[in-house]
């Protein structure tokens, strides 16, 4: 880790409180950084903090493309639209779309160089606590020792006094039944005040079919504040994938058809764009050196 990486780092640490609009904050929204960490960072103390806490940090306050530039692509460009949206209009919405089509990255990146905007990563184990613990660390809040419903109403006391709030739920249709019905009261407390986005593969479709057609507890009610539809987002075209390996410095008639060969075998994924793309960069910077 070099003083250049720590400077970066630094800077994007700084902006990171900016967002927050305190060191407590952010150092709330953050894993395993103390807000002592965060001070003597910002104090230019760096020969206090080990390797591994700059790494940390660094995965944390970097924006989510650092190292690999990114293309504009038609998925990208929605996605920043409807976030955006929602965040304007206070409005909720879920948007589905393949793995790989740019869902979680995109909203990284506009979460990260917009004020008032969070992002959730949802996982298939996460209770009601847990839920409402990442939550409140989500938006740089304390709620420690808060029982569930505490620290519900303290999360949306917090978000109505925020400028057009936006929360964005990654991965949503992992969300137990228990858990994805929160929002029905999340919804009710801040409709007009704070939009609300839902990420996903289309999996949710089927489930809030059944849930609907069997009359689930909450379905019908959690549906209908979706206005009952669900926005699709298509994947990377062959001219994005192009744009992106142009982006990352490969024009190369050879190395740019071995990417779109391997991104035609996964139907465009853009992870494995990514990783292809990586190695031929590899493969050039090893030419250059010969």
């Amino acid at each position: 880790m070099n003083d250049r990486m720590k400077n970066e780092i630094r800077d994007a640490l700084e902006r990171f409180c900016v967002r927050y609009g305190s060191q407590k904050k952010a150092a709330a929204a953050l894993k395993d950084i103390s807000e002592g960490t965060i001070s003597t960072i910002l104090n230019g103390k760096f020969e206090k903090i080990g390797d591994d806490m700059w790494s940390r940090l660094g995965s944390q306050v970097l924006p989510a493309t650092a190292g690999y530039s990114l293309a504009e692509t038609s998925a990208r460009s929605n996605l920043f639209g409807y976030f955006q949206k929602m965040k304007d209009d206070s409005s909720m919405m879920w948007i589905t779309g393949p793995a790989g089509v740019g869902k979680s990255t995109a909203a990284r990146e506009f979460v990260f160089m917009t004020p008032n905007a969070f992002m959730l990563t949802c996982t298939q184990d996460m209770l009601r606590g847990d839920f409402m613990q990442e939550l409140s660390n989500a938006i740089g809040l304390n709620n420690s020792g808060l029982s569930i419903r505490e620290s519900l109403y303290a999360i949306i006391r917090h978000l109505v006094t925020l400028d057009r709030p936006l929360l964005i739920f990654d991965e949503a249709d992992k969300l137990r039944d228990n858990v994805l019905m929160y929002f029905i009261t999340i919804y009710n407390e801040l409709e007009d005040r704070c939009g609300i986005v839902f990420l996903s593969t289309d999996a949710i479709k089927r489930r809030m079919e059944i849930g609907v057609s069997y009359n689930k507890l909450g379905y019908n009610e959690f549906y209908s504040r979706i206005c009952r539809r669900f926005v699709p987002i298509k994947p990377a075209t062959r001219q994005e994938v192009i744009e992106i390996c142009r982006a990352n410095g490969i024009e190369d008639r050879r190395a740019v058809n071995e990417v779109l060969l391997e991104a035609d075998e996964a139907q465009n994924d853009l992870r494995r764009v990514k990783r292809s793309i990586v190695k031929q960069k590899g493969l050039k910077s090893l030419s250059n050196q010969d």
